[in-house]
């Protein structure tokens, strides 16, 4: 999950915000839970043309590919205005990989391990001074539960920031930028990845989980699909 910039966190899912668990986002907490925590929190405070670091863990799970947007704040609890404000797609495995490269019971390259993944956006220059929200999303990730035929459902994190300066030298948001690459394709643009390709194929719709005490894996709808790892881009690349 995101580690950095901070997410919102959500502690009714202690920290996670799983579609399959049944937390549908966009964020992995409401605009209006935020909002209490400002009391105590101060949000990071960016410039247009500033370059950030964004960074989550790997969590022991191979594959997929992340998705950033970004949204305003106040509209932050609307999926429509993160698809509309995607910046930036890029593997999931960038720059971390398992920690024992030659185990390979669960596949090449797939095994356990919680590195630090990591890439690096640039503050757009068309944003304006305000209040706005960094959406982080895990999708086409696999090796559910050891079985290394099968994919998890979308994962979301959130940010909120402030920019304040900067250069603003365009008022149209570009098109979002794709940048391959990961462990199992280092010097390829491209992304291994589980199941599909696609934002929205496994994120369950409107279903929910049905918990059966003493019955872990139903406490999700996963796995989402079967099949053996891919080589690709996410759609419409």
């Amino acid at each position: 999950m995101l580690k950095y910039p901070l997410p919102r966190g959500n502690l009714r899912t202690f920290g996670t915000c799983g579609a399959g668990q049944g937390c549908k986002g966009p964020c992995d907490d409401s605009r209006d839970s935020q909002a209490q925590k400002f009391k105590y929190l101060t949000p990071s405070i960016y410039r247009r043309g500033q370059n950030i670091t964004v960074k989550w863990g790997r969590q022991n799970h191979p594959g997929g590919f992340i998705r950033l947007a970004i949204a305003r704040y106040q509209d932050s609890d609307n999926w429509g205005s993160f698809n509309e404000g995607v910046i930036k797609y890029t593997c999931y495995e960038t720059n971390c990989g398992p920690d024992n490269p030659n185990n390979t019971n669960w596949g090449v390259l797939a095994g356990p391990g919680s590195q630090e993944c990591s890439t690096v956006i640039t503050i757009p220059d068309y944003l304006n001074d305000d209040m706005y929200t960094l959406q982080w999303m895990w999708y086409g990730g696999g090796v559910f539960y050891y079985q290394t035929n099968k994919s998890f459902g979308e994962y979301y994190s959130c940010t909120d920031f402030r920019v304040t300066g900067g250069s603003k030298t365009s008022s149209v948001k570009p098109a979002p930028v794709f940048k391959g690459g990961d462990i199992m394709y280092p010097h390829e643009d491209v992304c291994r990845y589980w199941g599909s390709n696609k934002v929205g194929d496994c994120n369950f719709g409107t279903r929910k989980p049905t918990p059966i005490p003493g019955n872990l894996l139903s406490n999700t709808l996963e796995p989402c699909m079967v099949g053996p790892p891919k080589k690709g881009k996410p759609f419409g690349f």
